[in-house]
């Protein structure tokens, strides 16, 4: 039974305090997943360390998809685990997490979909959406419906179209470039840093 109540919604200054007043907001020069630079960088797991803030966040996510029948709520490991079980939480929903194994993402642990299931697929930042649609397809593979795309932070300022429902608590655009073509890495004066959950320097 959905819990998520009428006044769930933020606008975009409160979400970006909240993201700027946990850290989650850096600004230098970053290397994403993606492999693409940039110069924002939209570190979630500083904002999802804090339960108040996750609770905040997910609740606008499932004020969206209340009157969707969610079953099941899943995200991507490792951003969207956190995301997953609140917003799982917030809907009386179930909560998993697809993970990658031999290089594909897939379900492990004993997770699985049964067919027809309404599946609400989530994650803390989108930037390229490879990550939403694998997780899109695991759940095809199982015969689940996907409901809808939930994510915390858009940084295409909604220019991805997953091809079904969707939101987000923030949209922004945040340029990125081509390492090849990367304005910071021409002017040399910082180092790329990949911050996310496999950070390092890179060169």
């Amino acid at each position: 039974m959905p819990i998520a109540k009428p006044d769930a919604l933020l606008t975009t200054d409160q979400a970006l305090r909240i993201f700027t007043s946990s850290g989650a907001l850096l600004r230098g020069h970053f290397v994403f997943t993606s492999g693409r630079h940039g110069d924002t960088y939209m570190q979630c797991a500083q904002v999802l360390k804090h339960p108040e803030y996750t609770g905040t966040l997910a609740k606008h996510l499932a004020f969206h998809f209340r009157s969707d029948a969610i079953d099941i709520v899943i995200g991507p490991a490792m951003g969207g685990i956190v995301v997953a079980y609140e917003v799982a939480r917030q809907l009386g929903a179930i909560a998993l997490f697809a993970e990658r194994e031999n290089d594909r993402m897939t379900l492990r642990r004993g997770f699985a979909i049964t067919p027809g299931q309404r599946v609400l697929v989530v994650e803390d930042v989108v930037t390229t959406g490879g990550s939403v649609r694998e997780v899109m397809e695991v759940v095809r593979e199982r015969q689940g419906h996907v409901a809808g795309v939930g994510v915390l932070v858009d940084r295409t300022n909604g220019a991805i179209d997953f091809g079904v429902k969707q939101t987000a608590v923030l949209s922004m655009e945040i340029p990125s470039w081509d390492a090849d073509v990367c304005p910071l890495c021409r002017e040399g004066k910082l180092p790329a840093v990949k911050p996310g959950s496999r950070a390092g320097r890179q060169p």
